[in-house]
């Protein structure tokens, strides 16, 4: 089953994936008919960036931003949302100051923070006290879990992370260190979010779905798309399976990962990693009025 064009369509514009399932289906369709109303949601890491070792040196594909910019103008918003600070993303995707980008912002720290392109600003509460107090006790309890010669603690803010993606046996010691980190961050007042080999203490009460669906309600959004690789994003794909059942047409994405099978076996739409999703934004950009 094939998406009609869209009457903007020429025959030598890209043809569009066709998701897996009728609801997938459905809402592409509205977003196609009714682009000015929609919003697009993306991950950062895994989504438009490549995974690296060191995510200091993760940038965005260098087809994200093209494609971004020639997407934006034509919906009503497009919500980059992520647990990096939003600065960082703005750095690191090369979001600032991007003509055609006024409708872009992002969502840092899994909404905490809010950085819109239309003004360069960030907007954010104060810090969690318990993340300074994580901090300082993050090595001592690193230590007494062994201490895995790879393992790498990342400052993010509001938020601390420990990578084991260098460890020798990265799983064993994503595994060994889940149980005294969520141990830590519950002493704290803190959570911790499991993601691929990294394991985040951050402050309760936000994540992908609550920041994601504030945003549509902001912008009065009538269907979304949303695109994620990993397990932070899933409270995005529950939060607009919830909007689904109340009538409100939302595309499920997987940027495609082996490491993370979660987010594909509830998709609407599997793509192949970052280039995936830039070709898809790009090919949305020009069926697009």
């Amino acid at each position: 089953m094939g998406i009609p064009e869209t009457d903007s369509a020429t025959p030598q514009d890209p043809p569009l994936p066709v998701p897996v399932t009728q609801t997938g289906r459905e809402a592409l369709r509205a977003l196609l008919d009714r682009p000015r109303t929609a919003v697009i949601g993306l991950d950062f890491d895994g989504t438009l960036a490549p995974i690296v070792a060191d995510p200091d040196q993760a940038r965005a594909h260098p087809g994200a931003v093209p494609a971004l910019a020639a997407l934006a103008p034509k919906v009503a918003s497009v919500a980059v949302v992520t647990g990096r600070p939003a600065g960082v993303a703005v750095r690191h995707g090369g979001l600032a100051g991007v003509p055609g980008l006024g409708h872009l912002v992002v969502l840092g720290h899994y909404g905490a923070e809010r950085w819109d392109a239309a003004t360069g600003t960030v907007t954010a509460p104060a810090p969690h006290p318990g993340i300074a107090a994580v901090r300082a006790e993050l090595p001592g309890v690193l230590d007494r879990a062994g201490a895995w010669p790879g393992t790498w603690i990342e400052e993010k803010g509001r938020a601390v992370a420990v990578h084991t993606r260098r460890a020798e046996d990265p799983e064993a010691a994503f595994d060994t260190l889940r149980g005294p980190l969520t141990d830590l961050a519950t002493r704290h007042g803190l959570i911790v979010e499991p993601g691929r080999l990294v394991l985040e203490l951050r402050p309760p009460g936000m994540d992908k779905g609550v920041a994601l669906l504030d945003h549509l309600r902001a912008t009065g959004a009538e269907s979304v798309l949303y695109a994620g690789d990993d397990l932070g994003d899933l409270p995005a794909f529950a939060a607009l399976e919830k909007l689904r059942s109340d009538g409100v047409p939302a595309l499920l994405v997987c940027s495609g990962s082996s490491e993370v099978t979660e987010l594909a076996e509830r998709a609407d739409l599997v793509v192949d990693g970052p280039e995936g999703v830039v070709e898809l934004l790009a090919n949305l950009a020009a069926h697009l009025a």
